[in-house]
């Protein structure tokens, strides 16, 4: 171990991996840069320790950069070790994790530093879908290195001291850091999405070795299998119940009742998230119109529609789902598309990019329809029409153009008009409306949906269609990648 050894750089590491399990490697490399006076300076580890190790005894490679060192900057060789981490990563396909706790580029540096920043970012890019990326901000991260945060796959941000900015927040004009924090977790968290999960140092840890534990070593090599104690058949009697805060169902249906959810405090109306069904992850999708918190209060209600933050949050991580051959499942109860000036700016792409994302999913894909769908919101929520593999609807769900009674009032507007009790002869319209065009059983006539399952049967009859597309293998056109 370096003179770094007893720094909170490799103290997050000891921590963060299996007891004894962390191998350093480059302890001995300091900064080579000899301008300004820098041979004066001590540079130990050139301010990040880097190494491998274990979590759950799954290798994984680690960097963590020492704030006491240069403020934890990033110059040449810093940039090196981490490139050179990756390049290992790479060649026996496992995770990489960033602890970050850095002051940015390193100024005594300059065009060198830039180079290393450069080859960190290739680094990435090539390790993009091919192994699973973290990064944890401790400290201080702005400027290209929230860029590189940016670039990986789940990214954590402690509560407390992480900053996470481009631009601090002082130099944004008409801000301050008591006005608006731009770079708190808090922010980063509720208004952008980028970060994750937010917690103390302890939560994050652990955070991260649960995450490293359900997710694939790499795109090739599937180690997130667990053995499942769980009954297969389990009935999931009061499932209905939770059609408003998916989150809890998708609790309820998985093993063990385990569930991690992704950006939980980002676009709350769409829950993104891992549990696990019969040993295997899954990602989940659902749309939600309702939070409860752990006492059973409702917290929060929504409405059920696709907005613009909520579709691009979906698609990545559909994306990565597909990148990492995790199955995908999607609860759907949506009506439109929200209606606002601000929404109508990005919508179209948004909703764009989540269609594209789930119809470009080769990975075993189950939908379902747990409330209404309406729509071509509902085509965009990985329907049967855009390759869905296997959909399953409740009893009690819609299926259609849009609410029976709205489409009665359009198609029956004259005998309407003209009727002395236009309220009951609307609703004679839409039941029959209702019956023809909008019910599941007439979706699953015309072959739109495969089965309709009692909602207590969903746990088992997902696992089956899980493990009955184990196997599955689709061909895509031959081209480089797509442009949406």
């Amino acid at each position: 171990m370096s003179n770094s050894a007893q720094t909170s750089a490799s103290n997050r590491i000891n921590a963060l991996l299996d007891e004894n399990s962390f191998v350093e490697v480059g302890a001995y490399i300091t900064a080579r840069n000899t301008d300004f006076n820098m041979t004066s300076r001590e540079t130990p580890a050139d301010g990040v320790v880097t190494g491998y190790g274990t979590i759950e005894g799954c290798l994984v490679y680690v960097y963590s950069q020492d704030a006491s060192v240069l403020g934890g900057s990033i110059g040449e060789m810093h940039a090196k070790k981490i490139v050179n981490l990756y390049a290992a990563a790479m060649k026996t396909g496992a995770p990489v994790i960033g602890l970050i706790d850095c002051a940015g580029l390193r100024l005594q540096e300059a065009t060198d530093a830039l180079d290393g920043f450069g080859q960190l970012y290739l680094s990435q890019t090539m390790a993009s879908g091919v192994i699973p990326q973290i990064s944890a901000v401790f400290g201080t991260c702005g400027g290209g290195m929230a860029v590189s945060t940016a670039m990986a796959d789940f990214t954590f941000v402690e509560s407390k001291n992480g900053k996470l900015f481009v631009n601090s927040p002082n130099a944004l004009a008409g801000n301050y850091t008591g006005k608006c924090d731009t770079a708190s977790a808090d922010f980063q968290s509720k208004e952008t999405g980028l970060a994750d999960f937010t917690g103390d140092e302890a939560e994050i840890l652990s955070g991260i070795r649960t995450l490293v534990t359900i997710l694939p070593a790499n795109n090739e090599d599937d180690m997130s299998y667990d053995e499942c104690n769980d009954d297969l058949n389990r009935v999931c009697s009061d499932l209905a119940n939770y059609v408003g805060d998916t989150a809890i169902a998708l609790t309820q249906i998985s093993d063990d009742n385990f569930f991690m959810e992704v950006k939980k405090d980002y676009a709350p109306s769409m829950v993104t998230g891992f549990i696990r069904m019969n040993g295997t992850t899954v990602g989940a999708v659902a749309n939600r119109t309702e939070s409860y918190d752990e006492s059973g209060l409702k917290t929060a209600e929504y409405d059920a529609v696709l907005t613009s933050q909520g579709c691009t949050k979906a698609a990545e991580f559909v994306e990565f789902c597909d990148a990492f051959n995790i199955p995908v499942l999607t609860l759907v109860n949506v009506k439109g598309y929200k209606a606002s000036k601000c929404t109508e700016r990005k919508i179209a792409k948004a909703a764009a990019k989540l269609t594209y994302a789930f119809a470009n999913a080769t990975v075993p894909k189950v939908t379902v329809v747990i409330g209404q769908a309406f729509g071509t919101a509902y085509l965009t929520m990985n329907s049967k029409s855009i390759g869905a593999d296997m959909v399953y609807a409740w009893p009690d769900a819609s299926i259609g153009m849009m609410d029976a009674k709205e489409a009665a009032k359009i198609m029956y507007a004259d005998e309407i008009g003209k009727a002395d009790d236009s309220v009951s002869l609307i609703n004679e319209k839409a039941e029959g409306y209702q019956t023809l065009q909008s019910s599941v059983l007439a979706a699953a006539k015309r072959g739109y949906v495969d089965d309709i399952i009692d909602a207590s049967e969903t746990r088992a009859r997902v696992i089956a269609a899980f493990e009955m597309l184990f196997t599955k293998r689709e061909d895509r056109p031959d081209k480089k990648h797509g442009t949406v």
